[in-house]
Order: C-alpha cells, then structure tokens, then sequence
C-alpha cells in the first residue's frame, strides 16, 4: 500500500513539475523579486571647485559630476582615456564598411524583426519536460542547427589557401 502511495506521489510531483510555464531557454533565475546588490554604485564626494566660473552649466535629467562611471574609471585606471567611451559616431576608418554594408538601404525594424523571429523559434524548441522536470538549459539543443562547425570551416579555409598562422595544420580524415 505504501509503494502505492509513493508512486501516486512521485507521478503527481512530475506531473506538477512539467506544467512550469517558464518558456526560457536559460534557466538562470533571471525572474528573480529581490534587490541586485552589484547595482548599487557609491557616489563621488563632493568637493568644492577651485574657481565657481568654471563649473560646467547645468544638464536637467543629465550626468551629474558626482554620479558614478565605473567604466570610464577602469579605462583611467589602465591608462587609457575615459573620453574615448563617448559615442562619438561612425569613426573614419569605418566609413567605407558602412557605406558598403548599407549600400542596398537598411531596415529600420530589423531588431523587431528578428525578435519575432527568434521568437517563433523558441516556441517551436521548448523545453520537453524531463527539461522541465530538471530545470535545465535547452539553449545548446534548441540552437545547434544554426551553430558553426569550427574544425569544417577552418579546414574549409585552409584547403582554399588563406594562411592561419595560429590554427594547427589540418588534419586529414
């Protein structure tokens, strides 16, 4: 009667476990309620000018000199130079790439585009419920048709005679 019981028991719990609705590929508990301690930032302290003529004119809804720029503070940190950050638009040398990339015209919903796409592929590879029942990612399995096979491709370059001085010689199979 016990083992009865026990696996009523078990067939209850798999059966509640596989009505999860989470659809998620990457099951990293991204829904989570409670506070993001790394988001919280100290803020500059503040310190008086040396001249008040020289202050910078006031940004409504702009940075703030005290706010935090954990970026910019790591790249003055290294050495290199925080301004540098700034979207400073499509540099010169990039120019000719742009022009070309763009050259049939561009669409500007591409990302919606493509989110409905990706979307519509993860419905059609949801998670199946073993997936379900142990809570894990189907990311790899839902995605490996449109992976690249690294070993064909580089062989595949290397029989067409481009030089890849870091890659081992091809091996023959």
């Amino acid at each position: 009667m016990r083992a009865y019981a026990l696996m009523i028991g078990v067939a209850a719990a798999t059966a509640l476990a596989g009505c999860s609705g989470d659809g998620r590929l990457m099951n990293i508990r991204a829904g989570q309620t409670s506070p993001d301690e790394f988001a919280i930032l100290p803020t500059r302290p503040l310190s008086m000018p040396p001249d008040l003529a020289v202050l910078p004119t006031p940004t409504p809804g702009g940075a703030n000199l005290t706010d935090p720029n954990p970026q910019g503070d790591a790249v003055a940190a290294l050495g290199g130079n925080p301004a540098r950050l700034a979207d400073q638009g499509i540099g010169a040398v990039d120019q000719a790439l742009v022009a070309h990339a763009s050259r049939l015209g561009t669409d500007p919903s591409i990302r919606a585009t493509l989110a409905a796409a990706d979307l519509r592929w993860r419905k059609r590879n949801a998670r199946r419920p073993l997936e379900v029942l142990f809570n894990s990612s189907v990311y790899q399995r839902a995605y490996a048709p449109m992976a690249l096979d690294q070993r064909a491709e580089l062989l595949r370059w290397q029989r067409a005679g481009a030089v890849t001085p870091t890659s081992p010689r091809p091996q023959t199979r």
